[in-house]
Order: structure tokens, then C-alpha cells, then sequence
């Protein structure tokens, strides 16, 4: 039974979030600006960040009001709605909302950038999905072209490029990785059958009188659809995840992810379906950025961030995770980049395993085309290791131009790294 306390606290803290929902689509101050920046935007970079996603959308624009407000100067219907269609960092374009807007209403996390699907599975290094949908406009890239992720990570790139109707292409050496890219971009297309097979699959997730089926994984085995038995195994990870690293109840924390999984998975298909937006296609897989199966001069642009494994074991990170879906840790950390050897061999063979997939992201990007590398000076042993200007000069070897460098500060008291460089290069023609 519920204390009188209880209740009045509920009631609060349902009357402040109706309160900031109110001022969130408030927009009696802004009546006489063009645009308005976002609320959640405050550092430097992502100004920055915002300034060239405007001039990338073809505006002529001034700053006005205290840097939270822009004056369009080549003002048109057109250009208003491509702006309000593909930014990033806006609010909104006159007296209309952006999509992104809409878009990160849909939220069930406490953090402003885990809407949609983004928030499935803890993963360390995460891509702030704000700061990807700009660079994605930044770098020119266009309704059907092609994006490519050599470390696709948890699928931040892969999710934001499918909002904007990019085509993306993206491998990883882990296969936890790339199934949380697959659950979080290709569960929308089959919500429907999700929603249908959940109190069956919760039945069965624990062995009962009623269920002598042991292995939950063997139950999925029968399910045809392909997305749906990814959803549901990353949802057994989920909960092996909280498990482990925070001590939950297995069956519990299941059944309390797949519901929230699910109503994220549904918010997916609801604002699709509002905004009309038209999805790019996702294609995943794992594979080794240090010998890209794809064809010379073929791809439209590059987003990623290198594995920062030197200060982080990713395979000691989500062992328990790799274990429950049948991998072996220690056979499989020899094909990741920067978890061999120790001290001095370690940074070489992560500096020699780099040189490989840089020249390889060379050799895939089309001429005049841009590839971000989003990357920052980790510390081994004590000591700090330069791989930004490692970066940097390996890369002008290869053929590619430096157009930008922009400096990245990481506040959070867990965060391995404090900043990181949004470095952006262009393949000379």
C-alpha cells in the first residue's frame, strides 16, 4: 500500500515534468527569431557544430540574442524546410518545431541523448547522437547516400544516418556490437510481432513446473523473423548485463527492459509515423576495419571513433556478455585493436593495427569526400599516448586534407577521457 508521502511525491514530480513539457514547446520568446537553438545546447563545440551544419544547409545567417538565436539572411520556404527537415541543434525554424525536436521528446532515460532506441545496453565511449546528425549534414552527406562506420560501436552512427534517410553501411569485430546496432535500427520494422511474442517469451525465460525449457536462447531459435530474435537476445544481455555489473535480479531486470525496449521501440515507430520521415537502409556486420570488404572509391562519407582499447579492455567490459551469447574472451580479444600485447608493444600494435584501417577507410571513400574521426590522447601506464596527432600526420600521409579541428571536452567523473578532437578530413581528388 502506498504512504500519503509517496503519493505527494509522485504527484510532484509528475506536475515538474508537465511543467517542463510546457516550457520545452514554449515559444512566445523566440517570436521574432528565424531560429532558436535547442535548450540542451551549451558548450562551445557545439556551436561550432551548429554554425557549420547551417552553412552545410546552404544559410547565410547572423547570431543574435545572447548566441541562442539566428537571423536568416537568404530566407525561402525551401531552405526553412530543409533546415527544419535535417538540423540537429535547433528548436525550431520560426514558429514551427523542428523534427529533431519531436524526435528527442520521445525519451524514456533521464538523459537527453538516449531517445529512441540509443539508450538499449550500456556501452562505454558512447557518440552523443546529437553530435552525429550534424556532422552527418557537416560532411554533406545526402538523402540516399552512403555512410560508412568501421567501428560501429553501439550503433549510434547507424540509428542517426537511418533517421535522415542515409544509407549506412557498418561493421565491428564484436558481434555484441553489432547486435546492438541491428536491435536499435531494424526492431521498428517489427514491432508488431515483438509486442505479439512478449508475455509467451517472459513465461519462458525462466525455467518453471510448467517450462523445463533451460536454455532461453534454444526457445528463439524457433522464432523465423530475424529481428525479433535479435531483440529479444538483446534483452537477455541487457539483463545479464545489469546482473553483473550492479547486482539486479536476472528475471526481474528482463522483464523491466523489455518493456521499456519495447514502448522505446514503439516510440521509433510512432514519431516514423508522425514526421513521415523516410528511413535510410542499415546493412551490419561484423568485420575487421583493417581489411574493409567493400570496393575502391565507393563510399559517400565516414563517421567513426577509434577504440580507445589502449586504456579500455572492451572485451573485459562485456565479457559477461560475450560469454552468455557462446564467444570465448580470450579467443576472441586477438582480433580486436589495442587489447594485444603490454607497455610499448601494445601502443605499437595499436598504432600499426590503425595505420591498417586508416588506409583502408582511404581506399573505400570516393574522391573530395570527408571521413570524421572523433578521437582523443588516451593514458597508458601513466603517460599520456598522442593519437590525435598520431592521427593527424598518418593521415595527410595517406592523401587526406585536415579541414577541422574541433575540440571536444568530456565532463563525467567515470569518463575515460576528459577531451577529444572531431577531426575532419577530406580525400583529396
Amino acid at each position: 500500500m502506498k504512504t500519503t508521502i509517496d503519493s505527494k511525491g509522485e504527484i510532484m514530480m509528475k506536475r515538474a515534468e508537465e511543467l517542463n513539457q510546457f516550457w520545452a514547446y514554449d515559444l512566445s520568446c523566440s517570436k521574432k527569431a528565424d531560429l532558436t537553438l535547442l535548450d540542451n545546447v551549451q558548450f562551445i563545440y557545439e556551436l561550432s557544430l551548429a554554425e557549420l551544419e547551417l552553412k552545410a544547409l546552404g544559410t547565410d545567417f547572423e547570431i543574435t540574442n545572447g548566441l541562442r538565436e539566428f537571423k536568416l539572411n537568404n530566407k525561402s520556404k525551401e531552405l526553412e524546410d530543409r533546415i527544419r527537415r535535417r538540423s540537429s541543434y535547433f528548436k525550431s525554424v520560426g514558429q514551427r518545431f523542428t523534427d529533431y525536436f519531436h524526435i528527442i521528446q520521445k525519451n524514456r532515460t533521464r538523459s537527453v541523448n538516449q531517445y529512441l532506441t540509443h539508450w538499449i545496453y550500456p556501452y562505454k565511449g558512447k557518440f552523443h547522437p546529437q553530435m552525429i546528425r550534424a556532422l552527418l549534414n557537416i560532411i554533406g552527406l545526402k538523402e540516399n547516400d552512403t555512410v560508412f562506420e568501421p567501428f560501429s560501436g553501439s550503433g549510434t552512427t547507424a540509428l542517426e544516418a537511418q533517421l535522415l534517410c542515409i544509407n549506412f553501411i557498418g561493421i565491428d569485430i564484436s558481434p555484441l556490437c553489432v547486435l546492438q546496432g541491428k536491435v536499435k535500427t531494424k526492431s521498428v520494422y517489427a514491432a508488431d510481432e515483438i509486442v505479439k511474442l512478449k508475455n509467451t517469451l517472459i513465461s519462458k525465460f525462466k525455467p518453471s513446473l510448467f517450462n523445463q525449457e533451460r536454455s532461453f536462447y534454444r526457445v528463439l531459435k524457433d522464432i523465423e523473423n530475424e529481428d525479433v530474435r535479435d531483440f529479444y537476445t538483446l534483452a537477455k544481455l541487457l539483463a545479464v548485463s545489469d546482473e553483473a555489473r550492479r547486482g539486479r535480479d536476472l528475471e526481474r531486470s528482463f522483464v523491466k527492459n523489455l518493456n521499456l525496449m519495447i514502448d522505446s521501440v514503439k516510440d521509433f515507430k510512432d514519431i516514423n509515423d508522425k514526421l513521415n520521415l523516410r528511413l535510410g537502409r542499415v546493412d551490419l556486420k561484423i568485420g575487421d576495419s583493417r581489411n574493409i570488404k567493400l570496393p575502391d572509391n565507393s563510399i559517400d562519407g565516414i563517421i567513426t571513433s577509434p577504440p580507445y582499447s589502449i586504456a579500455l579492455d572492451y572485451v573485459e567490459n562485456d565479457a559477461h556478455s560475450l560469454k552468455d551469447m557462446g564467444c570465448e574472451p580470450d579467443k576472441i580479444r586477438e582480433d580486436f585493436v589495442g587489447v594485444r600485447g603490454k607497455g610499448r608493444e601494445r601502443v605499437e600494435l595499436y598504432n600499426a593495427d590503425m595505420k591498417r584501417s586508416y588506409s583502408e577507410m582511404y581506399r573505400i571513400l570516393k574522391p573530395d569526400r570527408y571521413a570524421v574521426i572523433v578521437i582523443g590522447n588516451a593514458t597508458y601506464q601513466g603517460q599520456e599516448v598522442k593519437t590525435v596527432e598520431f592521427t593527424i600526420d598518418y593521415m595527410a600521409e595517406l592523401g587526406f586534407k585536415l579541414e577541422k579541428n574541433i575540440l571536444k571536452l568530456i565532463f563525467g567523473l567515470y569518463n575515460v577521457m576528459k577531451k577529444e578532437n572531431i577531426l575532419i578530413f577530406r580525400k583529396a581528388e
